[in-house]
């Protein structure tokens, strides 16, 4: 009976632990330490609305 039991709590370790490394990576990805880009221009143009001087 301690066999089984110590098998599953194995199990359950072994779960735990690749689900806590699974978080970490994807919380080091999506911040972009594994996954470093080079720095994206931005183009922003603006317009501003023509006026019209009617009356």
């Amino acid at each position: 009976m301690s066999e089984e039991n110590n098998t599953g709590n194995n199990l359950i370790w072994a779960i735990t632990l690749l689900i806590v490394v699974a978080i970490i990576a994807g919380a080091l990805y999506y911040s972009g330490f594994l996954n470093p880009q080079k720095e994206k221009d931005v183009n922003i143009e603006i317009k501003v609305p023509a006026t019209s001087n009617s009356r």
